[in-house]
């Protein structure tokens, strides 16, 4: 059973930033690939970030220059994480990690990070 366990989300003021972790029960790199997803109320799930066991990151138009994802694997750590600077009240959401393999798709329960303006 896979888990990935999200932290790091909070309240923070428009300009501000959060970093996200998302811890995985597993080696990182058995996924093939890795991201976050956020869903504000009332709107659909989208993907924000996202990084390939090859290292390959993707962003949406959205966050471009403003979030970084990145990865830490050593020590056993198995985390995935989400810079996110220079926030608008628009980045409020509910920011899910993914991992996903060839069979399987995996989500982490969710972090709020709301940005006041």
């Amino acid at each position: 059973q896979v888990q990935l366990v999200e932290s790091g989300g909070g309240l923070v003021q428009a300009g501000g930033s959060l970093r996200l972790s998302c811890a995985a029960s597993r080696n990182i790199f058995s996924f093939n690939g890795m991201g976050w997803y956020r869903q504000a109320p009332g709107k659909q799930r989208e993907l924000v970030s996202s990084i390939t066991s090859s290292g390959i990151t993707n962003y949406a138009d959205s966050v471009k220059g403003r979030f970084t994802i990145s990865r830490d694997s050593a020590n056993a750590k198995n985390t995935v994480y989400l810079q996110m600077n220079s926030l608008k009240p628009e980045d409020t959401a509910v920011y899910y990690c993914h991992a996903f393999t060839r069979s399987y798709a995996y989500w982490g329960q969710g972090t709020q990070v709301t940005v006041s303006s």
